[in-house]
């Protein structure tokens, strides 16, 4: 069973900005390739990180105002929230190392 949360236009506020764990949100889409690429990997960060961060993704097909909002160009984009607001952002394929990496430096083990 999957880790992830479905984030929503709808639940962004409480699931990601009244959040009092930080969150990973994985923005993409069903038509991107590097998307699905990084899918397998956002899994094991949720595995890895369980009970210290919320993962979840956002389809910006089906949810345009929250990615707006963030001024996503370009997918897929992962953006660490802390406290409500941005604390990290990568875009494009990552590895899994450079995502844990910036996951340990807003949530220290």
């Amino acid at each position: 069973m999957s880790k992830e949360k479905v984030f929503t236009d709808a639940n962004f506020q409480n699931e990601v900005l009244a959040s009092k764990q930080p969150v990973l949100v994985d923005f993409w889409a069903e038509w991107c390739g590097p998307c699905r690429m990084l899918g397998p990997v956002v899994e094991r960060i949720a595995e890895a990180n369980a009970g210290r961060i919320v993962v979840g993704k956002m389809n910006v097909d089906e949810n345009p105002n929250t990615p707006a909002q963030y001024g996503i160009q370009g997918i897929p984009t992962i953006i660490l929230f802390q406290n409500g607001q941005p604390a990290g952002q990568l875009v494009g394929y990552q590895s899994q190392d450079k995502i844990q990496k910036a996951i340990d430096e807003i949530a220290p083990r």
